[in-house]
Formats: C-alpha cells, structure tokens, sequence
C-alpha cells in the first residue's frame, strides 16, 4: 500500500518577484504581525486536494493534462486579512476568467476524485503572512504585480524539520 501525499494545484510566483514580495512585506508590515511565508512558498492555490493515494495522484494529474485553456495575465493589486484564519494576503481586485475558469475546472475534477472541495467561493490569493492573530494595517492602494500566467502545477506540502515545503511534482502548460 503506498502512502499517500499532501497535494495541491497552483500557479508558482517567478523568484524575481517572490523577492520583490518579501521585500514589499518587510517595508509595510511589522515584524510581530505574523508568520512569514518562505520566498520559495509563495504560490497561488488553484484546488486543495489534501491527502491523495498514488492512484487518485495519477488520475488527477491525467484529467489535469486534458485541459486546454489560454495562458492569462495575472494582477497582485489587492491584499486583505482573515482574522479567523489568521492570515494576511496579497491578491487580485479583478480575478481573469481564464484563472477562474482553470481553478473552477481542477475543483470540479477534485470533486469528482472524491477530494473535498471548500463549500467557500475561490478567493485567488498568495498568502504573505501567517498566525496573523492580531488586526495589522493593510498597506493602501497603489501596489501592483503583473504575473504572465503560462502553466500550472501539482504540488506536495510536506512537514518536515519544523518547517512546511512545497515540491512541484508535475506541471502543465497553458495553451497560447
């Protein structure tokens, strides 16, 4: 019986604006109001399919394969906080169709698969800081990331050495 993994779909942010992220954070929030998000796990989570079987891994990823959809442009213009979660984010005042689209066909798929979908409408967000208790001031306005969207992937969370790591184990291209 193999074991099964952490999995979940998501749209990787490129190093040179993960960096960009990390500095914009250090200048607009204070030290104390969370948890930082490592640079190198700063994504954008299509589906969540939580703990999935070697079989169930493989045919999500075969139906993942089968779709066809046009790259997209992404815009990081929005940033908020859930406090009954805990976290601070960053995301997109306006959510392109093709990033609603591709996020609603991989939930539906998951669904299907028997992961279980949130019953919570798609937010599109990265997540900037975590065990966020306390109210913090979100930064007005004016702050833009441009994100050329071209795949998307199917990563593993893993707990290991006190910390969480994010591995890509399979990505696919969006069509021109």
């Amino acid at each position: 019986m193999s074991e099964s993994k952490r999995l979940f779909f998501a749209i990787a942010i490129p190093p040179k604006i993960q960096k960009q992220l990390v500095q914009w954070r250090a200048d607009h929030f204070p030290a104390d109001a969370g948890v930082p998000v490592a640079a190198a796990n700063m994504h954008l989570t299509l589906a969540f399919l939580g703990e999935v079987s070697a079989e169930k891994q493989r045919a999500l990823a075969a139906m993942a394969g089968r779709i066809r959809q046009p790259g997209f442009t992404l815009h990081l213009d929005d940033a908020g906080q859930w406090l009954r979660s805990r976290v601070v984010w960053l995301g997109t005042r306006q959510p392109p169709r093709g990033l609603l689209q591709l996020a609603n066909m991989l939930r539906a798929q998951a669904a299907r698969s028997g992961c279980y979908q949130s019953p919570q409408p798609f937010h599109p967000h990265l997540t900037l800081l975590r065990n966020a208790g306390q109210a913090v001031p979100i930064p007005a306005p004016g702050f833009h990331w441009e994100i050329p969207v071209t795949e998307f992937a199917l990563y593993e969370s893993r707990f290991t050495g006190g910390r969480t790591r994010y591995t890509s184990l399979q990505r696919w291209t969006l069509s021109e």
